[in-house]
Parts: C-alpha cells; structure tokens; sequence
C-alpha cells in the first residue's frame, strides 16, 4: 500500500488506493472478473498481456500455476500450507447452468427469515398446534426493536385463551435467540437476558436491582445517584454500567441473530463457484495442503504502453482525461496486488489454524474470531470482515462451503450434539444433553442446547421418543 505522506497532494491518493482495495476485497471471485472485464472494456489504458507473471515477485510463468519461487516452503513442515493466487477459469462455465427445474442457478438465492418467523422455527417444536398461531400472532406484533408493546389481554380475549397461558408462550418467545425478543419494554429485555446469562457465567452484584430501581440513572449515566439509590459505591456502579453495555441489549431486534444483522443487507449462503481452492499436496496425510486464491486474470493485467508513451501526443482537450484513465489504469492494478496479498495472508493463517477441520470435518473446528486474526495479521478487522464475505472455499473432500465457516464458534459444539443424540439409548433433555456437553469441556446453558438442536433441525426429546420407539 502507499506510503502516507504529510503531503496534502499524496492523501487524495492514498484515500483512493485505501477505498478501491477495500472495494475489491468484498468481491467474489466472478464479481471481481466482471469488474476488470468492465475496466478494460471502458480504459484504453489498460490491457491483457500474452503471458502470465506471479503476483507477487513479478517473475514470467510458463503456466498459470503457482509460483515455483514463491510457492517454495520455507520450513519443510507439512503444516505449513502452499498458498498462490491463481488465475484459473476452467471450473467457472461459459453459460448459465441451469437447475433441474428449469430455473437458473444464478438466480437461486438464499431464503432469508424475518424476525417473526426466525423466532417461530426455534419454539415451534416446543409448541401444541393451536398454540403456534397464538405465538405467530404475538411475534408479528412485535415492533421494530423487538419489543411488544401490545398488553397481553388484547390477546388473551381475541384467542380466548388465559393470559396466563399467553406469558407461558411469551416466556418461550423471550428466550429464543435474540434473548428477550418479546420483551414489553427495553428494561423487561435486559432483565430477561440477564437472567439467561446467570445460567453460564457470573453477573456483577446488584445488576439486576440497578436495572429495576434506576434505569433511567443508568441511561443518563448518572452513577453517583444510581450509587446513592442502592447503597453501593460509584465504581461499582461503573462496573455494572460496563457489564450491562458489554453484554446486554435493550432492543434485541437490533442485535445479531441468525445469520442476519438489522440494517445490513443479509448474506446469501448459496455457492455454486469456489472463490479459493483447498487441495493436497499429494496422497500423504502429513503433505502440505495447496491453497488456490482465485484471481481471474492476476497477473496479465497491466498498463497498455503504447497509450502511455503517446499521452503527450493528446490533443489539449484530452490531456486531462488520458491522464485519469491511465492513474485509474495504475491504481487498478495497484489495489488488485494488495488485495490478492491480504488474501494470501489471511489464508495462510486461516488453512494453518483449521487444516484438521479442512482435512477432518466440523468436528475439528478451532474457535477462531475475526478480531484475533486481525489483530494477528495487523490489519483492521474490518479488513477480514470483507475478504471473508461472501466468499467460497472448496475442500480437499470437493464440498464447497462459505469461508465464514472457519469462523463459526459453535460449530464444533453442534457436532458434538449431534453425536450424543445420535448415540442416545433414551431421548435426551436439553438440561441432560448441556450437562453431557459441560463434560466433555463444552460450557453451555440448557436454552442455548435448544438453539443449537433447533438450528441443526432436531426436534425436542418428547417428539424423539416416538421415533426411538418405532426403531
């Protein structure tokens, strides 16, 4: 990347080389062939050479394979990966594949559950029938932080129902995935959550208290008056204050759930092309893996000479604009090698930490977050968050699977549930199944087994049994 200068001529560029790295990293691999087919089709000052040359020391190939220079081991372990940018097309059609029903595979997206229905697919197995339209019509009454503001008599006379039976269902709702969703206000929110949180870890004395007695204190962070009210010192207060902003949400429609972020447009999981290919070395165990960073067109991009070497030939109206297209040709060319590098870095470290789940499956996932690889790689995280949205990795094994994966920190504890399911001699509780899984190391609360059972599509114990039964 450009050196920053205290220069006020060199910021506008840097800024432009920041902002179209940072545009190129959040493109696939198909999406970023359309954008340099694009860029070619509009700049003269761009073209394709005949030749390939590697990426990063610039040295001509005979064939777009890797690097034998760059691609070389520098310890001779086989834990270290081989990782190069890879121009290879031939795994991507000409022509749109179509699906079996006639519809094309490009235009099959993701189906993306709203709020409503995301909180309904999680409690409906615990549900009686008739009651599954009573929680539907509580949860799309919900307003847009989550909240329920509509008093639960209104739905008590329309059901005819007990209002005591509607907060059994509430309380259900309340503890779905995102905690307190339901809830009939932002305090009744925290005071759920809070509660969901003491099954798992410690809270700070006198949380609760402070979010009963002195909610308003807390949001106008008043803490000597909150201190004063419950009889405890101002840094305890600041130490609750900090607990609650840490770990609690007021508006849980706000918060993350799924796969989904409010505001943000969801991320569709549908592959049908890798952005980077896994592969081994060779037949041995122990060998190297292969990493292919696909890069369409890498290396056999750069300046067309010819438009260079004539910009002083241009006619005075034009000199302004050859000289755009041919910075614009350069920074293109530029920010391209620094996103194939980021890349190559964080796969690097992504294919040396994960290579017993690569080679292995789900079971062998090492938890691993955005944030520490950024802070590991030294770039920002939002760096990471970009080069891994929306990308593809294809295993040794041929499945293709989002590169998000890698980071999925649950992942290896719904596998472990799904073996001890699978293996049950009698239907397992989700207390009993949380108390297997503390076990075997794996820290979680009863509420979070049913997540974890209902995201990986399992239905309750009292539905498992007449399937035991008939086996």
């Amino acid at each position: 990347m450009l050196q920053q200068s205290q220069a006020p001529i060199t910021r506008p560029i840097t800024t432009a080389h920041l902002a179209t790295t940072m545009s190129l990293m959040s493109l696939t691999a198909i999406e970023l062939q359309e954008r340099i087919e694009a860029e070619l089709a509009s700049n003269p000052a761009l073209e394709l050479g005949d030749r390939h040359y590697c990426t990063s020391c610039g040295r001509p190939q005979a064939e777009k394979g890797s690097c034998p220079v760059c691609s070389r081991l520098s310890t001779g372990s086989g834990e270290e990966p081989i990782v190069f940018v890879s121009p290879r097309e031939d795994f991507y059609l000409p022509s749109r594949q179509s699906t079996s029903n006639g519809i094309p595979s490009d235009e099959i997206i993701a189906e993306t559950d709203d709020l409503p229905t995301y909180v309904l697919r999680q409690i409906a197995p615990e549900l009686a029938p008739d009651d599954r339209l009573l929680a539907a019509h509580l949860l799309t009454s919900l307003d847009e932080d989550g909240l329920l503001r509509v008093p639960l008599i209104e739905f008590a006379r329309y059901h005819h129902r007990p209002t005591s039976h509607i907060e059994q269902i509430l309380r259900l709702i309340q503890r779905a995935d995102p905690v307190g969703v339901g809830s009939p206000s932002p305090q009744g929110a925290l005071l759920v959550q809070l509660e969901v949180l003491g099954e798992t870890q410690s809270i700070p004395p006198m949380t609760d208290q402070a979010i009963r007695q002195g909610m308003d204190l807390l949001s106008r962070r008043h803490f000597t008056e909150l201190g004063k009210l419950l009889g405890i010192s101002t840094s305890r207060v600041k130490q609750i204050a900090r607990f609650i902003s840490d770990n609690l949400n007021p508006y849980p429609a706000r918060s993350h759930w799924g796969s989904v972020h409010q505001g943000v447009e969801p991320a569709q999981d549908v592959y049908h092309f890798p952005d980077i290919l896994i592969s081994r070395l060779n037949d041995n165990p122990d060998s190297s893996l292969v990493v292919e960073v696909i890069s369409p067109l890498a290396g056999m991009l750069h300046l067309n000479s010819l438009f260079r070497q004539s910009i002083h030939l241009a006619p005075p109206d034009k000199v302004d604009e050859w000289q755009n297209d041919l910075e614009q040709a350069s920074l293109l060319i530029k920010c391209l090698q620094q996103r194939n590098h980021t890349i190559v870095r964080l796969m690097q470290r992504i294919t040396a930490i994960q290579r017993h789940f690569i080679l292995h499956g789900d079971a062998f996932l090492e938890p691993l977050t955005r944030a520490s690889l950024a802070d590991e790689l030294q770039v920002h995280e939002s760096t990471i968050s970009r080069a891994v949205a929306g990308k593809a990795v294809q295993l040794p094994n041929g499945k293709i699977v989002p590169l998000s994966k890698m980071f999925d920190r649950s992942l290896h504890i719904r596998t472990e549930l799904r073996q001890i399911i699978a293996h049950e001699c009698r239907p397992l509780t989700d207390t009993e199944i949380a108390a297997l899984l503390k076990k075997k190391g794996h820290r979680v609360a009863r509420r979070t087994v049913a997540k974890y059972r209902a995201k990986e599509g399992i239905l309750p114990a009292h539905l498992r049994q007449p399937l035991q039964t008939a086996g």
